[in-house]
């Protein structure tokens, strides 16, 4: 019987493949101009990768915020200003509907203005821009380059760790991308960080501890976004975030015989957040604790 969780969980990943990815990305770099860094614009801070900033510092970078749709916002633009900064230009962006070519050419060459206008007084044929893709595991990589390249050049999946190596795919004359797998890093220092991936779909859920992820959202929700959970499940909120799980089961029938079907409550409920059905939820905010 799922019980009532008071501690935040212990929540770590980090496959051996991105051990290698972050080896093969440091050896690359230097082959590339710039940087295109996708975070998930419901949780921008979270699905920040220390490592990956530590690694891409000394880059121009491009942050596209992708799932713009699954994000409100107001607060997507307040993100937008809060990490653009002189040599880091911020975009959000809808993966799937966008038309992403123009937009993603043109803020790249925005970005190596300085260094294409070198190029031409030197008297040098300006080449096509070459990007790292990096971001954190499911933010939308493959779909972005598939999207660019009008083919499916990049395997894509809406779950973590699709992407396993590094490819180049060219996107017409203007821009060359260098796609590589998703990475996390060793430790979250804040657990909050664990809890905000694992909800997203960051990491997969065969090895998270579920019934505590969906109890720490729906106490989340509880809190931030009352009307939507109401809204969505027609249930009375409960003072124990748990009593409301079990008032959902309890409404749309997940039985077990006489008893509450928990397995299928907790993947529905997390299902329901993922496809933005409870509608569109910012997580975290700038400046936040």
């Amino acid at each position: 019987m799922m019980e009532e969780k008071k501690n935040t969980v212990n929540i770590q990943w980090f496959p051996g493949h991105m051990t290698k990815a972050k080896r093969q990305m440091q050896e690359q770099l230097k082959m590339v101009d710039m940087v295109i860094e996708l975070r998930d614009a419901r949780i921008p801070n979270a699905s920040k990768n220390p490592l990956i900033e530590e690694l891409t510092k000394q880059k121009p970078r491009l942050i596209l915020l992708t799932k713009r749709d699954k994000a409100q916002p107001e607060a997507t633009n307040m993100w937008i200003q809060y990490l653009q900064q002189e040599n880091v230009k911020v975009m959000s962006l809808d993966l799937l509907h966008d038309s992403l070519a123009k937009k993603i050419v043109a803020a790249s060459q925005e970005l190596m203005k300085d260094k294409i206008e070198r190029m031409k007084r030197r008297g040098i044929r300006p080449r096509a821009i070459r990007a790292m893709v990096v971001g954190i595991p499911n933010v939308g990589k493959s779909t972005l380059i598939n999207s660019l390249a009008k083919k499916k050049a990049a395997t894509t999946g809406d779950r973590p760790g699709v992407t396993k190596a590094l490819q180049w795919v060219k996107i017409g004359k203007e821009l060359e991308l260098l796609d590589t797998p998703g990475v996390l890093w060793p430790k979250f220092e804040d657990q909050k960080v664990g809890m905000l991936l694992a909800v997203t779909g960051a990491i997969r859920d065969d090895i998270l501890p579920l019934e505590e992820i969906a109890y720490w959202a729906m106490g989340w929700l509880q809190k931030h976004y009352p009307a939507l959970v109401s809204q969505r499940y027609d249930v009375a909120l409960c003072e124990n975030p748990y009593d409301t799980l079990l008032s959902i089961a309890q409404k749309r029938g997940y039985k077990n015989g006489a008893n509450i079907d928990e397995k299928r409550l907790i993947i529905a409920f997390l299902r329901e957040i993922r496809d933005c059905k409870l509608g569109a939820i910012t997580w975290e905010m700038p400046n936040e604790d």
